[in-house]
C-alpha cells in the first residue's frame, strides 16, 4: 500500500505536494491529532525521486506550522480568558489552570521555543501564550525558530530514509499506535474528570 501511494505522490506537482505539507504542518496546532510529523518525514522522502528539494519543504512547513501556532494563540487571546475562567470547560479545574499560569510565569518564551520538542502539548502552549497574552511578534518568531529546527531535523531523517519503503512503514504503524493510545487515554481522562466535577457539583 505504501509502495503504491510513494509511486503516486511522486507523479504528482511538487506544487501540490507543498501545499499539502503546508496544510498538515498548519492543521496540527488547531487539530493536534493531526499526524503532521509523519506526513512531512513522508513528503521528505519524496525528496529523492521528485522535483522537491530541502530548504523549501523546510520553510513551507515551517510557516505552516508558525501559521497554525499563531491562529491558536488568538483564538486563546480572544476567547481562552473568558472560555475557561467561566468554568465552560468542566474538566479543566482550578488546579490545571493554576499550574498552566504557573508554568508560563516561571518559563514564559521559554516554552514557545521549545513548544515543538513537546509532542501533544504543542496547541496547548499555543492557545495558553494567547491567554497569557505574549507578544505576538516574539511569540510568532520563537514558534518559527522551534519549528524550524524540528522540521529541519525530521526533514533530513526523512531525506536519508529516501525509499526505505520499510523503515518508512514501521515508523508510520508506530507514530499511528502510540497517538491512538494517547487519544484514549485523554479521552478516558476528561470523560472522568467530568463525572467528578459533576458529582461534586451535586453535593454542593
Amino acid at each position: 500500500m505504501l509502495e503504491e501511494i510513494i509511486s503516486y505522490m511522486s507523479q504528482v506537482d511538487p506544487n501540490l505536494i507543498y501545499l499539502i505539507l503546508f496544510f498538515f504542518a498548519f492543521i496540527e496546532n488547531v487539530f493536534p491529532p493531526s499526524p503532521s510529523d509523519v506526513v512531512v518525514i513522508f513528503g521528505a522522502t519524496l525528496i529523492v525521486s521528485t522535483d522537491l528539494t530541502y530548504i523549501p519543504v523546510l520553510i513551507i512547513t515551517s510557516l505552516g506550522s508558525s501559521a497554525g501556532f499563531i491562529l491558536m494563540y488568538l483564538v486563546g487571546k480572544f476567547f481562552g480568558e473568558r472560555v475557561l475562567r467561566a468554568g465552560k470547560l468542566k474538566f479543566l479545574g482550578d488546579v490545571d489552570l493554576k499550574k498552566t499560569d504557573e508554568w508560563f510565569r516561571k518559563w514564559g518564551y521559554k516554552l514557545i521555543l521549545a513548544n515543538r520538542f513537546l509532542p501533544g502539548t504543542r496547541s496547548v502552549i499555543s492557545f495558553f501564550s494567547g491567554v497569557h497574552e505574549l507578544e505576538i511578534g516574539k511569540t510568532f518568531l520563537l514558534s518559527a525558530i522551534s519549528a524550524f529546527l524540528w522540521n529541519a531535523a525530521i526533514i533530513y531523517f526523512g531525506f536519508q530514509v529516501g525509499n526505505n519503503i520499510q523503515l518508512i512503514d514501521f515508523y508510520l504503524k508506530t507514530y499511528s499506535s502510540i497517538i491512538v493510545g494517547l487519544t484514549v487515554i485523554i479521552v478516558i481522562v476528561i470523560f472522568v474528570r467530568y463525572l467528578i466535577n459533576k458529582r461534586k457539583n451535586k453535593v454542593t
